[in-house]
């Protein structure tokens, strides 16, 4: 788990050792590809840390499947509504290639204040963290074209051009694929 411990402290900003007893509480696990994660309406609050593969975050719309986002290896998913307050989840995760994960079912997350002094500080800096990630996304929709979105994307994540799908990419811009599919020949060219 020495991935693991190492992302947690650069993520919350700890030292090794709580780090450390944070990552024990974690276990390791496999999803297939197209296995769930997660799914719409379940019970099922669980925290993971993707050591490998991608996984995508989606719902479907009365119109249309809407991809939130994909998460790559070395970030954290989670269904926020379920794993925080033990309701129903909002969305589906759904693994797009094999995967390892380390997890921390909702229980377990639960009882972390039991292991590690000062959790809830550092929970809130969780949550803060995810809150900005959130409001940086909400800002690129508002502020950015669609050009301008993709490029940023080409940036900061290049990898899933490679390994995911064009139309889970085009779903997470907010575009539809052929938009994408014009702007990536713009670009090209």
């Amino acid at each position: 788990m020495n991935e693991l411990t190492s992302y947690i402290s650069a993520y919350f900003d700890t030292e090794t050792e709580r780090s450390d007893k944070i990552a024990t509480l974690f276990t390791e696990k496999t999803l297939a590809k197209d296995e769930f994660h997660t799914t719409l309406g379940s019970r099922f609050g669980e925290l993971s840390f993707i050591k490998s593969g991608y996984i995508r975050i989606y719902r479907q719309s009365e119109k249309k499947e809407v991809t939130q986002w994909v998460s790559s290896p070395g970030e954290f998913v989670t269904d926020i509504n379920s794993l925080m307050f033990d309701q129903t989840a909002r969305w589906n995760i759904q693994a797009l290639t094999d995967c390892e994960l380390y997890s921390l079912d909702y229980s377990s997350y639960k009882r972390i204040g039991d292991h590690i002094e000062n959790w809830a500080e550092i929970e809130k800096l969780f949550i803060a963290k995810c809150f900005m990630t959130i409001e940086d996304r909400v800002f690129g929709f508002i502020s950015m074209t669609a050009e301008e979105r993709y490029e940023y994307l080409c940036e900061v994540k290049p990898e899933l051009l490679q390994h995911i799908p064009l139309q889970y990419i085009a779903s997470m811009l907010g575009m539809t694929p052929e938009t994408l599919s014009r702007i990536r020949k713009k670009i090209v060219s």
